[in-house]
């Protein structure tokens, strides 16, 4: 018998808000999901899923689940095309699964239970073997349904680095550095609209009038905003800034960071002063157009992999541009050698992040064989205060598994996506790397991503080529959008 995510979200005792449970279905949980027997041969990899302490600081200790008792969960260094074991143990008392994002691998491996991937049991463990793919920097998380429950799914600590080591690498720098981004203590509030202007691209119109008419009639009926998630915690590398080690560096290195944003629900911003960002990789993937910039934004879920000229010497806050979030801990120090000192931060220039910069000028030499039109609506506070996320008017169900569009294995499809609301949208698609093809008004080619941020009131295309057998799951990284309906399935046979 198929279990939905309402299930598991019964047996995990959650809030009113999620659901409340029966032993019934925990006993059928049991039985559907528990995993055939291990082999008795040593796994290339383990990790353990467990509930701990994180001490982001002296005196600023989180209770959250994580991997092998950290945050972030342990770097696992993969080679393209060699084949791994990874064994996953859960030693919590509720369902898990793990979502190896951005690679080409089997549905029952992914790590989404709407493709049919089994969870990991309560108290039990799956074997997971696959071939690594592509090559470049990916990383693994939780993929559950919170809901309500923001100790669940991405709001908890569960989430750790892939690097896919490709073939040949010819690796120009001196040193690699891993940085992952996260918030803590999540809670909800009945949120406002938050200006975000640091996108590129103008709104649509026709998409404002839609969006802002749909809100101030929900408005005038009474309903109140939306709920939205806020945080009261930030760390880089599970530390607070000044409280873990800094990133040491020698006059005239180059250093590649790695920056992953492992927030559940928030768009980073990263900045050094006196230094630039030259982006030579985005979600991975290299880049068409390398290009220097002096902040880093990254949508929730995106990597960004930029080489840095160590040639401004002192000791510098490496930290998020809003004061706020950098002072409760959004930041590391960077620090040269022979240098010491209070870390100095210095704001940046205003920046807009436009993708176009990294692509290639002009329309794809591709044609797509179909066309998928999208429509992203809100549907304020529609569901016990939370928003609802409908895509062209149906909301995707947590009990069906639906909708579920049908694609043929080989073609050429091109998702367009019109956004009726002024939220921006990381979206990612399962399986798959698309070709950003259409962004902010403007054709592109060249730029291959697994998350792309779809401003408010804009429009996007991505190309991809349906290779990937079964069903992928396309939906909003945002852990509130994608739990109240931005999610459909791709069937591909």
């Amino acid at each position: 018998m198929a279990i939905s995510r309402r299930d598991v979200l019964r047996l995990c005792g959650v809030s009113a808000l999620a659901g409340v449970g029966t032993g019934g279905v925990a006993d059928r949980y049991s039985r559907a999901a528990t995993s055939a027997g291990v082999p008795p041969d040593k796994a290339d990899y383990t990790l353990r899923i467990a509930t701990g302490r994180v001490e982001l600081a002296p005196g600023t200790v989180v209770s959250t689940t994580t991997y092998n008792g950290q945050f972030p969960g342990p770097l696992l260094r993969f080679t393209e095309g060699r084949p791994v074991v990874v064994d996953v143990h859960n030693d919590t008392a509720t369902p898990e699964l793990l979502h190896w994002h951005g690679q080409r691998v089997p549905a029952d491996v992914d790590g989404a239970a709407e493709e049919g991937t089994p969870y990991i049991p309560a108290h039990g463990m799956r074997r997971l073997s696959f071939t690594p793919g592509p090559a470049g920097f990916r990383f693994y998380h939780t993929h559950v349904a919170a809901l309500g429950d923001l100790t669940r799914g991405t709001y908890s600590g569960q989430a750790g680095p892939v690097y896919i080591e490709p073939k040949a690498n010819p690796g120009s720098y001196d040193q690699e550095v891993f940085l992952t981004l996260k918030e803590f203590e999540p809670s909800l509030s009945h949120g406002g609209d938050i200006p975000q202007t640091f996108l590129a691209g103008s709104p649509v119109p026709g998409l404002r009038r839609r969006g802002e008419q749909a809100m101030a009639d929900s408005l005038a009926r009474g309903m109140p905003r939306g709920y939205e998630v806020g945080y009261r915690a930030f760390a880089v590398n599970g530390r607070k800034l000044g409280h873990g080690p800094p990133v040491r560096v020698r006059i005239g290195q180059r250093v590649l960071l790695h920056v992953l944003n492992a927030s559940a629900t928030e768009i980073r911003s990263l900045a050094l002063p006196g230094h630039t960002f030259k982006v030579v990789a985005l979600d991975g993937n290299p880049v068409p157009r390398q290009a220097d910039v002096p902040v880093l934004w990254i949508g929730t879920a995106e990597r960004v992999s930029a080489v840095v000229e160590m040639n401004h010497p002192g000791v510098w806050v490496l930290g998020d541009t809003s004061d706020d979030d950098r002072n409760a801990g959004m930041g590391t120090v960077v620090e040269y050698a022979g240098r010491s000192g209070t870390p100095r931060w210095n704001a940046p220039p205003s920046f807009t992040w436009d993708y176009r910069a990294f692509a290639d000028a002009g329309s794809t030499n591709q044609r797509p064989d179909h066309t998928i039109d999208l429509l992203v609506e809100k549907r304020n506070a529609a569901e016990k205060g939370f928003n609802i996320w409908p895509l062209n008017g149906v909301p995707f169900s947590l009990d069906t598994d639906r909708p579920v569009l049908d694609v043929e294995r080989g073609r050429r499809y091109r998702m367009r996506l019109r956004n009726a609301s002024d939220d921006i949208h990381p979206l990612h698609l399962h399986r798959h790397t698309f070709e950003v093809t259409h962004i902010a008004g403007t054709p592109t080619r060249g730029l291959r991503k697994d998350v792309v941020m779809l401003g408010g009131y804009q429009t996007v295309a991505l190309d991809f080529t349906a290779d990937q057998p079964g069903l992928s799951l396309f939906h909003c990284h945002q852990q509130l959008h994608m739990d109240y309906g931005f999610m459909i399935l791709l069937r591909c046979s």
